[in-house]
């Protein structure tokens, strides 16, 4: 008895335990960092996935790639939730924190291996992060958001590692334009829900993307219901309702008993009354345009073009509010509650086009719009796909700048300034955690070797001049010009990101390194295979216990 082991975990069970589990994870994150590392900057390279569909992505979107790539590392699946939080919180970096979340668990590998105790290296981590972001602050530049070549310094900075950099300003244009149309709501606090909400990214694919523009006003894929109603009009009366326009059933069974030939023929003209009732409430408010988001019966498109209206049915709840946002309308719940207040004037024009094979309803022309309809125009799906991907980056550094007016120098400067100042508040840090705290300046410099890798460069002279630069005060521009490999002055070729993007990939790379160290027991289960014989049919008992016994 004395000799037997005592098994407690499942003998099924993979775990890796301290060190190794440590070193493993560190594998995982560098893994997952070098599957992006050649898409950074301007000269960065595209990736083509296929998805399980069979679909086709190309794109260089930090966020994109690795959303469409499965892994099984539980620390490489954390990693990618970097990407994802990134993205949804500022939109635009997401390949830069993966980067250098990955760098920073390499840059922990030697004290692990020397049995340095991991909550050391993680303070240690915490007061360089808390250190550089008061450094960010520090170099952040205020800038005027009502003067456009200001902002757009930043958009273009954006753009110029994208796929869309080709086609000059036409991107930063639409979403800047974009921007200032939602923006009119008033609300910058929200902006982020309300650029979601309303500012919708319609695709067609066809035409050249030059084509590409913002509406002062909303689209929608729809037709009129009826070809005889008007495709035109000119300052619209527009009705938006949210409920059906036909004749309502009975809601249990119903049964109607017929005692003469002509209870039928009654029958039917109560609900011909019925609708026309209906038709007559909306008519006396002259409406020219009636948008529905349910559907609308024969005999209701009947008397309603007799009315002279055009009617849209079946259209999208989110586009029907944006519709309201545009024309001024509120939309109805019932017809018979239509207030004179509730119909929208404020729409310029209202026309059905044809483009490719698809009918589309504008409303444009309008007095102040707060909400638009941006659209791209493309030879393939997938050029509309990857500058959609653009686009979304491009409107969420808009956004960051508004709700945020701050820029710091691009390129790799802010990386390599902040580097060298945590580098000289090194020495007087204490204990043990100044050599984690260190190993941080040292993994920061990742960025602007990686710009100059992509093109090309002699990394090793470039970040040797860089280091030099940045020691001396006033080097704090300096950075690396991904277009050609060599150091340049941030501030005279154009290359800025705003602090909020920098600052959010700071943290989350450093968190989540902190998080990933602190692991030291990984244990994957692998579910126990029902046995094939005689028992196929039988469900094992689950376990019940707590809440799920009490019900």
């Amino acid at each position: 008895m004395q000799g037997a082991p005592v098994i407690v975990v499942n003998a099924n069970t993979k775990r890796e335990q301290g060190r190794k589990a440590q070193l493993g994870n560190i594998q995982a994150a560098k893994a997952v960092s070098d599957i992006v590392l050649t898409t950074l900057g301007p000269r960065s390279m595209l990736k083509m996935l296929l998805d399980p569909m069979g679909g086709i992505v190309m794109t260089n979107d930090g966020n994109a790639i690795l959303r469409e790539i499965d892994v099984q590392h539980p620390a490489a699946k954390s990693m990618i939730e970097l990407a994802r939080a990134q993205d949804e919180e500022v939109g635009d970096g997401t390949t830069s924190v993966i980067i250098l979340a990955g760098e920073m668990m390499v840059a922990a590998r030697p004290f692990i291996e020397k049995n340095i105790h991991p909550t050391e290296i993680v303070n240690g981590y915490f007061k360089a992060l808390e250190d550089s972001l008061s450094i960010l602050d520090e170099i952040a530049q205020q800038i005027d958001t009502e003067k456009k070549e200001e902002v757009m310094k930043a958009l273009q900075s954006c753009i110029g590692t994208k796929f869309a950099f080709r086609w000059g300003t036409l991107i930063s244009d639409l979403s800047l334009q974009a921007t200032r149309i939602v923006l009119r709501g008033g609300n910058v606090n929200k902006l982020n829900l309300e650029i979601k909400r309303y500012a919708k990214v319609e695709k067609i694919p066809g035409g050249t993307l030059e084509e590409s523009c913002v509406l002062e006003g909303v689209m929608i894929n729809k037709d009129v219901t009826h070809p005889r109603m008007r495709r035109e009009i000119k300052n619209p009366r527009i009705i938006l309702l949210d409920c059906t326009l036909e004749y309502k059933k009975g809601e249990s069974m119903t049964n109607m008993e017929m005692t003469k030939e002509s209870d039928m023929t009654d029958a039917l003209q109560q609900e011909i009354n019925e609708v026309a009732l209906m038709c007559n409430d909306i008519l006396k408010h002259k409406p020219d345009i009636v948008i529905t988001e349910k559907g609308v019966s024969d005999l209701a498109q009947h008397f309603l073009l007799k009315g002279n209206v055009s009617v849209i049915r079946r259209v999208r709840k989110t586009d029907n509010t944006r519709i309201a946002r545009v024309s001024g309308a509120t939309i109805v719940n019932r017809p018979e509650e239509i207030q004179e207040t509730d119909i929208g004037t404020l729409c310029g024009t209202f026309e059905v086009k044809k483009i490719g094979d698809d009918y589309f309803a504008f409303f444009v022309d309008c007095q102040n719009p707060t909400a638009c309809s941006i659209i791209l125009r493309g030879a393939s799906k997938d050029v509309l796909n990857e500058m959609e991907r653009n686009l979304h980056d491009c409107l969420a550094v808009a956004k960051n700048i508004y709700q945020d007016p701050k820029l710091l120098p691009g390129g790799g400067a802010v990386e390599m300034e902040v580097s060298a100042r945590l580098l000289e508040k090194a020495n007087k840090v204490e204990g043990l955690g100044q050599l984690p705290y260190k190993s941080v300046a040292y993994a920061l410099e990742i960025i602007p070797r990686t710009l100059s890798a992509n093109c090309g460069a002699d990394t090793v002279r470039v970040l040797t001049e860089l280091r030099a630069k940045h020691s001396e005060t006033g080097g704090l521009y300096f950075g690396v010009d991904g277009n050609t490999g060599k150091i340049a002055k941030m501030n005279d070729i154009n290359v800025w990101e705003p602090l909020s993007v920098k600052k959010q990939v700071f943290k989350t790379a450093i968190e989540s390194a902190c998080m990933l160290l602190r692991i030291d027991d990984v244990v994957s289960g692998i579910k126990k295979k029902q046995q094939q014989s005689g028992r196929q049919g039988e469900e094992e008992p689950q376990e019940t216990f707590g809440d799920q016994r009490d019900g």
